[in-house]
């Protein structure tokens, strides 16, 4: 009933290349037809949760020069989104596993899980705007429906650094605790919600996509 999928890149800090994204859209769309399966819990290996896109070899933005047709480039700009929306469209509960670092497209995955589970210490960075570019994805419209507009601007805009309790504190996450604590957390939260009837979390979680489905997604990368 409760199945566990793990970012293994931890030599790169589980950065995200775009076989890595896809992977994870495999996966979660996969787990669509697991039917035993009632909770997905989304962690990372080694020392952190997700350091965002690996810059050393970064998500698929093909150029026009490159020979691929438009089809092709389209489909690499939205190796992203697709792994973010299987997230989201599972209807299993997704719990994310959050330690060490959750930056940039890791806390946009994150904020496609229904519950947020974090170690103390954890830090969190939204650095897109620094580093040149917007935050895509559709992830703007989602982390204002979690924090409001006017943290979510804040956050996205002067790209500062917090820690899980301040997390916690904005609403981003649903509890923290020591690091030695975590699993043991986790492993609580999944096995409760595995003992309750499955109907009754498939139904609730509904109400709750279609609430998140009222506020448009307007950006298309």
């Amino acid at each position: 009933p409760v199945t566990r999928v793990w970012l293994n890149r931890p030599e790169r800090l589980n950065a995200l290349n775009t076989l890595a994204l896809e992977e994870i859209a495999v996966a979660f769309t996969e787990l669509q037809t697991r039917f035993e399966t009632t909770v997905v819990v989304l962690g990372g290996q080694g020392r952190a949760f997700c350091a965002g896109a690996d810059r050393k070899d970064p998500p698929a933005r093909m150029s026009r020069g490159s020979g691929a047709s438009t089809r092709e480039r389209r489909h690499a700009a939205l190796v992203g989104r697709r792994a973010l929306e299987a997230i989201e469209r599972l209807e299993a509960i997704t719990i994310a596993r959050l330690h060490g670092h959750v930056i940039g497209g890791g806390l946009v995955l994150a904020l496609g899980c229904d519950l947020r589970l974090a170690a103390s210490g954890t830090q969190f960075h939204i650095p897109e705007v620094d580093l040149g570019i917007p935050l895509t994805w559709g992830a703007v419209p989602r982390l204002v429906r979690e924090v409001g507009a006017t943290r979510a601007k804040e956050l996205i805009l002067l790209c500062d650094r917090f820690d899980a309790d301040t997390a916690a504190q904005y609403g981003l996450v649903n509890r923290v605790v020591p690091h030695e604590r975590l699993d043991v957390l986790v492993d609580e939260w999944a096995d409760r919600l595995a003992a309750k009837a499955p109907w009754a979390l498939h139904m609730t979680k509904t109400q709750f996509q279609a609430y998140a489905q009222t506020a448009p997604l307007g950006d298309v990368t």
